[in-house]
């Protein structure tokens, strides 16, 4: 029992500090937070628990760094703006190490070997080919990343996990096992956007589109699935940029947005409010154990902010009209000097 509750307090305080409760959640705009790059290249490579921090540059990680080398040794050679990112071999997706993933091409390239890293390079992505050493496989369906780098950020260590978890149980419960899959990544960058997530699915128009997401927290997974990958419709409240566009084209969407009357920092203000509601109710005592709690530590808000307006009011009009006393009493002084000069230019004139 001493374990049980010792695992379950320290869950409660990695949420406060570093998970979806945490202050920092929804203070930034996201819009226009993705540098501008063309296609995304994923490398299958072990379990995200055992990736260090700079999983692409550690020499304990032999594949990852080969890869990272050559795509930045050949970078002016590769006409389009290439990402590498880690993600974890997973059984339910059917991935291995060395497995190689590419969007938008939605095409995928099993076992990379140490040995073969520069001749993959420069058959696939720098002459746009099919690999000579490998098999071109097409990949169907939509695919999820979840970046869960714990060690280089204890946010997405934290959060990351959590949303893999939900969106497993959510794909399950739709049945779009064979259509939607999910899995963890290594760092993307904005680790202060956690949960970050990615998703490359079918647009309207029906080319491949690779959205990015920050602040996503469980709540948002089903309509992430029902809207984003469903209906091909962006959820601007958590959006970050998208593959291929460009850090002003996602501000003028921003703007946009904002044009059509979505005030998007009053949005992120009141969901920061609510997860600072919530972080109350884990914290405070008279918010533990259900909704009453909660309710209690709300109300008890709003009724000081009431009390505070009212006395901010009284303490206004009090110094209106001390201003105005003030500047009457000044008034009258000044009239009594100004009779008094006249009178003795009055008397020496005489």
């Amino acid at each position: 029992m001493a374990g049980e509750s010792e695992s379950f307090s320290t869950a409660v305080e990695d949420n406060a500090k570093y998970g979806f409760e945490r202050a920092e959640m929804y203070e930034s705009n996201l819009a226009g937070t993705v540098d501008l790059y063309e296609r995304h290249v994923f490398l299958c490579y072990k379990s995200h628990e055992l990736w260090p921090s700079r999983v692409e540059d550690s020499d304990s990680d032999p594949l990852p760094k080969l890869l990272a080398t050559s795509l930045k040794a050949r970078k002016n050679d590769i006409s389009l703006k290439t990402r590498l990112t880690i993600c974890e071999r997973s059984d339910d997706v059917k991935l291995s190490d060395g497995d190689v993933l590419i969007f938008p091409e939605m095409i995928i390239y099993r076992g990379l070997k140490d040995s073969d890293v520069d001749s993959f390079v420069e058959d696939v992505l720098v002459n746009g080919k099919p690999w000579l050493s490998g098999v071109q496989e097409e990949l169907t369906g939509s695919y999820v990343f979840v970046c869960a780098h714990n060690n280089r950020d204890r946010r997405c260590g934290v959060c990351g996990p959590v949303l893999i978890q939900k969106f497993k149980e959510e794909i399950e419960s739709k049945d779009l096992k064979n259509q939607v899959f999910v899995t963890a990544c290594s760092h993307v960058g904005g680790h202060k956007y956690a949960g970050n997530v990615i998703i490359f699915s079918a647009a309207p128009d029906g080319k491949i589109a690779g959205n990015w997401y920050g602040y996503v927290t469980p709540s948002d997974v089903l309509e992430l699935l029902d809207r984003q990958i469903g209906n091909g419709e962006i959820i601007h409240r958590i959006w970050r940029g998208q593959m291929g566009a460009n850090v002003k084209e996602a501000e003028k969407v921003e703007e946009m947005k904002l044009t059509n009357g979505t005030n998007v920092n009053s949005n992120e203000k009141q969901s920061q409010e609510i997860g600072t509601e919530g972080k109350t109710e884990i914290v405070s005592s008279c918010c533990q154990g259900g909704g009453g709690g909660f309710s209690c530590c709300r109300d008890e808000t709003v009724e000081k902010k009431s009390v505070k307006k009212e006395w901010g009011g009284l303490s206004y009009w009090t110094g209106k009209w001390e201003q105005r006393h003030v500047l009457t009493t000044a008034a009258v002084v000044g009239a009594v000097a100004t009779v008094a000069v006249a009178y003795g230019v009055y008397r020496r004139a005489r």
